[in-house]
């Protein structure tokens, strides 16, 4: 039992569309069992998401997960067709006929469960599932999407709904790299890597994962192999940490461009000032990644600066000036230039002087740092957003190369 996942530029075309339902069919062809999941055709959402902003600049979050949800079953109503054009019986379906739950969180909700008879049902009838990733149903019947990347969660899901042998992840890169390849020359293709490394570099930036597919994964042990749906080279095996995996301190080097900074100036040092600003952004579904809290000065007044992404900026941006009224902050700004540069690894929890290495790495290249955040396998920094392929190249040379 597999199922495979193709991204947008795997089914960015109609002879894309037509070399995916080959893949599928020699895969069934090889004695295997097949479910697919489709992300939109390559761009498709983007367009959506402009033709909203021509109607309004904050559309309502309802009938942006109705709206961009069409992307996905166009692409699995055209997958399906190619199967049966090869002489197999495909279906198409969407999250909803398939039973993918989720909770009301529009734009971002979190699956609840997968009632996945109906998937069981028709591959007892040899017929090949063709799945729109990315969307579910709520419990009042509404339409939901997953986040961006939401389709590799969509067949982690039903992976381990179905209790399938392999969830593989078909993109345009042929693995999980060290560093983007399209900066960094050196980077190189890794053969396993931990759920743990995968979700950071997932978090931190690196677009082959989705952070909560990689979430399901770990929490219920599925194997997945993230490969390339243009060239039949393996793939890079995201699985267990072992103790090999410990010997290497940094995997990987990761950016992010899309985050902004939001800073509210002079609010007054007590306790609860922060729990009342973050509570309110929590209340809006935003995550907040980074936080830093300035020392106090005599007046006893503090400033609060901190990261989301850059599509949840602007409403961020508003709560956080209501907040700052009731506060009696000085005021509110906003840096959207900014970008999150980390490097990850297991081998950190075991290696001393990482945090100096990298520190001093980006002090030679001129490389300001605004913000920090550690955990025991990652180190992130904020920095000028003009600074960003510098700072990867030269931590990539520093750590790994």
């Amino acid at each position: 039992m597999i199922v495979q996942k193709y991204g947008g530029t795997s089914v960015g075309s109609i002879s894309r569309i037509k070399a995916v339902a080959r893949r599928v069919v020699r895969t069934v062809e090889q004695g295997n069992r097949v479910v697919v999941v489709v992300s939109a055709m390559a761009g498709e959402t983007d367009k959506l998401i402009d033709l909203s902003r021509q109607i309004t600049d904050m559309p309502d979050e309802r009938e942006m997960d109705l709206l961009l949800s069409s992307g996905e079953r166009v692409s699995s109503a055209l997958t399906a067709m190619a199967i049966q054009s090869l002489g197999y019986r495909s279906m198409s379906f969407t999250g909803r006929q398939v039973g993918i739950i989720t909770d009301s969180s529009h734009t971002k909700a979190m699956i609840e469960r997968v009632e996945a008879e109906r998937l069981r049902r028709v591959l007892r009838e040899g017929i090949i599932p063709v799945v729109a990733g990315f969307q579910g149903i709520s419990a009042s019947s509404d339409v939901t999407t997953l986040g961006r990347g939401g389709s590799d969660t969509t067949a982690v899901a039903i992976a381990v709904a179905l209790k399938a042998d392999l969830c593989e992840i078909y993109t345009d890169v042929d693995g999980v790299y060290t560093a983007d390849p399209r900066i960094v020359k050196e980077a190189r293709k890794q053969e396993r890597i931990s759920y743990d490394e995968m979700l950071e570099m997932a978090s931190l930036g690196a677009k082959v994962l989705h952070s909560r597919a990689v979430e399901f994964a770990k929490k219920y042990d599925a194997p997945i192999v993230v490969r390339s749906s243009f060239n039949n080279k393996p793939g890079t095996l995201v699985t267990r940490e072992d103790r090999e995996m410990e010997k290497i301190v940094v995997s990987g080097v990761t950016y992010d461009k899309n985050q902004a900074r939001i800073t509210i100036m002079s609010v007054p040092d007590r306790p609860g000032i922060a729990a009342r600003l973050f509570k309110a952004i929590a209340d809006a579904n935003i995550v907040v990644d980074m936080i830093v809290q300035n020392v106090s000065t005599k007046t006893k007044k503090t400033d609060i600066s901190f990261t989301v992404p850059i599509a949840d900026a602007k409403k961020a941006l508003n709560i956080t000036r209501e907040v700052s009224k009731e506060l009696g902050a000085r005021g509110v700004n906003m840096n959207t230039n900014i970008a999150k540069v980390s490097i990850v690894g297991v081998g950190m929890r075991s290696h001393f002087g990482v945090a100096s290495k990298m520190f001093e790495t980006l002090a030679k290249k001129g490389i300001n740092i605004m913000m920090i955040s550690t955990s025991e396998i990652k180190l992130s920094c904020v920095i000028d957003v003009k600074d960003t392929e510098k700072a990867v190249r030269a931590l990539h040379r520093a750590f790994i190369v």
